[in-house]
């Protein structure tokens, strides 16, 4: 435990009152097994703010005029900015090979709208962007790319579009050299042309106002999210996205979220090699 949250003498009760409204807040839920965790990463804010127990914290979030802006604060202390490009590009691939050329084969289709529901830093949304211009999508028809995350800090380095080194680990020398600039310092700078094809947003998936637009995506990336979400959590979000999307579309989770039993609206199918959920 940090020596943060050692300072606060924390009491069993205000521990689970804000793991509890974390939870309602944001989907995410820390078992009894993670409080730690969840502590080492709140007590920061609690001392920033001149606070001597969590369950001070509680109150000013849950009853605070600034709550909104704490709220922001706590949303990035819980991100976890794991990703980097080129991950599970076979969901990807899958998408470029197959669904992009299904939704065009209609006479009059509409632009495509791809939103990546839980962004990060902006890893994914551009694997997306350079993966459709490899195959020059751009050129042949109209594609919108959303990209969402609940926390605000992550946005930013997002539409910044500059990355280290272990954002490539993944990533093949050439795509490499084709698509960023070094700009020194072991940092590189997304190609304009390709950072121009995304739309940034901060948005919490568990807030259907934050969501309402994005969600009429005719495929949606949301990956390595309901891993850290309750079944609860789960299934209304997942409750959400089918209202709102349109028909068809397609949603694309990670492949140890790929059992979820709560998808039960959702129709779990193979698409040009790789596992994904229809919407009828």
């Amino acid at each position: 435990m940090s020596s943060y949250a050692n300072s606060l003498g924390v009491s069993g009760g205000g521990v689970l009152l804000l793991r509890d409204l974390i939870h309602d807040r944001t989907g995410i839920f820390y078992e009894d097994s993670r409080s730690e965790l969840l502590l080492d990463k709140v007590s920061p804010l609690v001392v920033e703010r001149g606070l001597s127990s969590l369950l001070d914290y509680y109150y000013v979030l849950k009853y605070d005029a600034e709550a909104e802006m704490e709220w922001q604060k706590v949303m990035n202390a819980l991100s976890v900015p794991e990703t980097f490009f080129w991950r599970s590009i076979e969901h990807i691939q899958a998408m470029v090979d197959t669904l992009v050329p299904r939704h065009f084969s209609v006479p009059g289709a509409e632009p495509l709208r791809i939103w990546s529901a839980a962004c990060s830093t902006g890893e994914e949304p551009l694997t997306i962007a350079m993966a459709l211009n490899e195959k020059r999508w751009f050129d042949r028809a109209p594609i919108e790319i959303l990209a969402s995350d609940a926390s605000s800090s992550a946005i930013q380095k997002a539409r910044i579009g500059v990355y280290r080194e272990r954002s490539f680990r993944n990533l093949s020398a050439p795509i490499r050299a084709k698509y960023f600039m070094e700009t020194g310092d072991n940092l590189w700078r997304i190609a304009p042309a390709i950072h121009s094809k995304v739309k940034w947003w901060t948005a919490n998936l568990t807030v259907e106002s934050d969501i309402r637009a994005l969600a009429t995506a005719n495929i949606i990336f949301c990956r390595n999210v309901f891993i850290y979400f309750s079944e609860k959590s789960i299934a209304r979000t997942l409750s959400t996205f089918y209202r709102l999307m349109p028909v068809p579309a397609y949603l694309f989770v990670a492949a140890a979220e790929l059992s979820m039993k709560l998808a039960k609206d959702f129709e779990l199918i193979e698409i040009g090699g790789a596992l994904g959920y229809v919407k009828r």
